[in-house]
């Protein structure tokens, strides 16, 4: 099993996401309770006693000799209130995220394998490589702007370069992608992941 728990502070705000046999572990050390669709919280005995109604779950269950338990989709921590403020990653995945797989010049969204990683400022010319120069671009648009500047080439940016805003709660920020359950929509509105930007 492979499934991913994500991990609330006390406030409900998104911080991790954890492995469920970690999720599991904090839930049976009273450390955490599960949250649930209508944000009703359960302790372990209780997420017990439900898990032996329950005859289907989108997580699966971990069965023993002994017990069957639901793997829980969200759990908040019980005493942890801090929200981690960290900038997010200037990565290529990200960038395409943070411009929604937009071309920044003809405004059209694209597949992330139709579009490029364009330096406004060509790198033969002094460009920086961070979220100030660098956007999406379709490669017919990339073709075009070559290795001039937007005026050279006679085009305009539809879509202005600019920096994520890290908003607490409501970005998560992973070390490698992760699929995202229906479940934790409601805590989360952006996924970053944390890996360096490849040539």
């Amino acid at each position: 099993m492979t499934a991913d728990v994500l991990i609330l502070n006390r406030n409900l705000f998104a911080i991790h996401v954890a492995s469920w046999e970690r999720a599991l572990t904090l839930l049976y050390m009273d450390r955490a309770r599960v949250v649930d669709q209508e944000y009703r919280t359960y302790d372990f005995k209780d997420w017990m006693d439900l898990s032996r109604q329950i005859k289907e779950h989108p997580a699966g269950f971990v069965s023993t000799p002994t017990l069957r338990i639901a793997v829980p989709e969200v759990i908040a921590l019980n005493h942890y209130e801090k929200v981690p403020l960290r900038e997010i990653p200037f990565t290529r995945r990200n960038i395409y995220q943070h411009y929604r797989n937009r071309c920044c010049y003809c405004g059209k969204r694209f597949l992330s394998s139709e579009l490029n990683l364009e330096h406004i400022l060509p790198r033969s010319r002094g460009g920086a490589t961070d979220w100030n120069n660098v956007v999406t671009s379709c490669i017919p648009c990339n073709l075009k702007k070559g290795d001039l500047l937007p005026t050279e080439a006679g085009m305009r940016l539809k879509i202005a370069p600019s920096r994520p805003k890290c908003r607490p709660g409501a970005v998560l920020i992973l070390r490698s992608p992760v699929a995202i359950r229906r479940s934790w929509q409601r805590f989360v509105d952006h996924v970053y992941c944390d890996r360096q930007l490849e040539d």
